[in-house]
């Protein structure tokens, strides 16, 4: 982080007297004299400075001694007569009586259309080897939410590329989606299998406490060519944890500048459960009490302060993606919880589902969209709905029916759901490189719904596949017996 991205943006007057009013306005808002401070404690993360006057949230310099170079830090709160300060880089270099510059300005990133196609840190700088970008202006990474009676409603669809999110979970454009699941059970894989395949115009992704080891491996096998139109906010699990923190904020002002132009972008964060663990170290190291599972009340003050930054806007859109790493693959533990609340839908990944090769391993029962009927057509809808019922019917009785206990004929709903099983989940299931879109998902989903007609007492007439849609609808792989094939096992 350079000190110039730390200055705010000077505009160019056009004439003398708006200079004269300019340069009025600038000493009038302008800190003259240079606050020093010097350092008397460091425990944990945090430092203690003494006589520094300095606003929460402003970033101040802590000078190195024996040669080392300043440590660029945060202010995080105050102790009696002492300034909280939290480093945004190692530590080396800091001593007793070290002094402490404040800057008078908060933390800032240089954002700009050069960023696409690169790959940049939590504070901004390029990590992918090239050059740093010099374009656009600095811009402050927290910001307000758009005015609420401002944002129109939401009733366009965006293109995720996922049968079984744009046909049962449907996205729209605007919406924001949390995706819960454990690990390792295809987080990143759907995130790469979505950046592919959106309509979006633009692809903002932020790793947060990611291993370092899978960020080589999102970008080249998850991304790939989708790279030169998105911009990747890189925080590791090995860096500070105010660093982590500014890596979700940084990639959400990065969207809000594409969002400023009019463009249509889509935020991908990976995950938001390491934001929380982030600003929980923050929290307990300045003296926070601890609340639910260790959670402190600042980290369900900051999750609506980050999450409602996305959406719609007067120009342009953020439509949200955030994945919640759920703690011991409990889908109510605090933070999923309180995410839940906050965000317009959500998806479940189930381990159960990736240990029997399905993916992607979306539980479809247990994933909603609030916005599903904004988005799509009442028959899309009705159709999505019969096909919940007849899964549904079928999970209800799945041990009897494995167990051969069933009896066919006993209940025409789950005669249905078993005969049409395979269908179902040869659409459900989708190779990492298999790209649909929506009106392609809706025409399968539209098939299959139509079939259900077939079984007495379960309706399902009505169910026709939408002919502009059929029309668009490109020829899916056939298996032997003239069904869709079956994709392959996924490289995860």
């Amino acid at each position: 982080m350079s000190p110039e991205d730390q200055t705010p943006e000077v505009r160019v007057p056009q004439d003398v007297g708006e200079t004269l009013a300019h340069i009025g306005t600038v000493l009038r808002h302008s800190d003259l004299a240079r606050r020093h401070g010097r350092v008397s404690d460091l425990i944990g993360l945090v430092v203690e400075a003494t006589g520094l006057q300095a606003e929460v949230g402003e970033i101040c310099m802590v000078n190195g001694d024996r040669g080392h170079p300043p440590v660029p830090s945060e202010v995080v709160g105050f102790r009696g007569q002492r300034t909280l300060l939290m480093p945004l880089g190692e530590m080396h270099g800091i001593g007793p009586a070290t002094t402490a510059r404040a800057t008078g300005s908060p933390f800032r990133i240089r954002v700009g259309d050069d960023l696409l196609g690169r790959v940049i840190d939590g504070l901004g700088r390029p990590i992918d080897g090239m050059p740093r970008a010099t374009g656009g202006r600095p811009r402050s990474a927290n910001a307000s939410p758009p005015d609420p009676l401002e944002r129109p409603r939401i009733d366009t669809r965006v293109d995720l590329g996922v049968r079984a999110l744009d046909s049962l979970v449907p996205c729209g454009r605007g919406q924001r989606l949390g995706i819960f699941a454990g690990s390792g059970v295809g987080k990143s894989s759907l995130l790469g299998m979505i950046a592919r395949s959106t309509t979006a115009d633009v692809n903002v992704i932020a790793l947060v406490g990611e291993r370092g080891r899978e960020v080589k491996e999102f970008i080249e096998r998850d991304l790939g060519d989708a790279l030169a139109h998105s911009v990747v906010v890189v925080a590791t699990s090995d860096q500070p944890a105010l660093v982590r923190i500014k890596a979700a904020f940084t990639a959400t002002a990065i969207a809000e500048h594409f969002r400023d132009q009019g463009k249509d972008v889509m935020l991908m964060m990976d995950s938001v459960t390491r934001f929380a663990m982030a600003q929980r170290e923050v929290g307990l190291a300045i003296g926070e009490p601890p609340a639910t599972r260790g959670y402190t009340p600042s980290v369900f003050a900051q999750l609506p302060r980050l999450l409602e930054r996305s959406g719609t806007a007067k120009v342009g859109s953020i439509t949200g993606l955030y994945t919640v790493l759920v703690d011991g693959d409990d889908m109510n533990e605090p933070i999923a919880d309180a995410v839940r609340s906050i965000l317009d839908g959500h998806i479940v990944l189930t381990r159960e589902l990736a240990h029997a090769s399905h993916y992607p391993a979306i539980d479809v029962l247990q994933s909603v969209s609030r916005l599903v009927g904004e988005v799509v057509s009442p028959q899309v809808r009705a159709a999505g709905q019969a096909v919940r019922h007849l899964m549904a019917a079928y999970k209800e009785k799945e041990d009897l029916i494995a167990i051969g206990a069933y009896q066919g004929g006993t209940d025409p709903t789950v005669d249905a759901a078993i005969a049409l099983r395979p269908q179902i989940d040869r659409f459900l299931r989708q190779h990492v490189s298999d790209a649909t879109t929506a009106a392609q998902a809706d025409a399968l989903l539209l098939d299959i719904a139509a079939r259900i007609g077939e079984f007495a007492g379960v309706g399902g007439d009505h169910f026709q596949p939408d002919p502009a849609a059929a029309a668009q609808q490109a020829e899916p792989d056939l298996a032997d017996n003239g069904e869709p094939a079956i994709p392959g096992p996924l490289n995860l």
